[in-house]
């Protein structure tokens, strides 16, 4: 895709109607079914069967920060590229890097699927900050403040205390995506 095609972010905020996320970026809600589904991921609450939202990450608000979902997450990219961090708090946790972008051959993707129970946080690179970066992210069941938390200073040190090597490098980076 090139920049021709590519629309400046504060047309997008506009257009879009998007608003500052607590996550970090910009978001709005595009659907929300009302069918509910009792969700395995919230002790068998009820759920709408599925939310999805526009997510931007902009030159004025380019991370995210580290928070998990209950539910399951697909992202689908519009525009731009971000990368996406993803810790999986096993023992010992593990950490994933995806890209998110067009570039398939160099091992990016347009959509990612992100589980339950992950830890994920997102940034635009240096080098895309001009348009940001635009996704859908879909959550089955859907999205629901209860099934969400961010990463707190003492749970991220619990992944760290049993993290080792290369891993707990990895985390050390990520200290500062940290909600205040």
């Amino acid at each position: 895709m090139g920049s021709n095609n590519l629309v400046p972010t504060d047309t997008l905020v506009k257009e879009l109607g998007l608003q500052k996320h607590p996550e970090g970026g910009y978001f709005v809600e595009t659907d929300r079914q009302s069918a509910q589904v009792l969700s395995p991921f919230a002790n068998n609450e009820p759920r709408s069967l599925g939310t999805s939202i526009y997510y931007l990450l902009t030159k004025d608000s380019p991370n995210g920060v580290i928070h998990m979902n209950k539910s399951v997450t697909y992202h689908v990219l519009h525009q731009g590229r971000a990368e996406y961090t993803l810790i999986h708090p096993t023992d010992p946790p593990k950490v994933e890097k995806h890209i998110m972008g067009t570039n398939v051959s160099a091992g990016e993707s347009r959509l990612l699927l992100v589980g339950t129970g992950v830890w994920k946080m997102s940034r635009l690179l240096p080098e895309d900050t001009e348009y940001g970066c635009l996704i859908t992210e879909v959550v089955v069941p859907g999205f629901h403040w209860e099934d969400h938390q961010f990463l707190t200073k003492g749970g991220f040190d619990e992944l760290l205390k049993a993290a080792t090597g290369e891993t707990k490098e990895k985390l050390k980076l990520l200290e500062n995506h940290l909600k205040a």
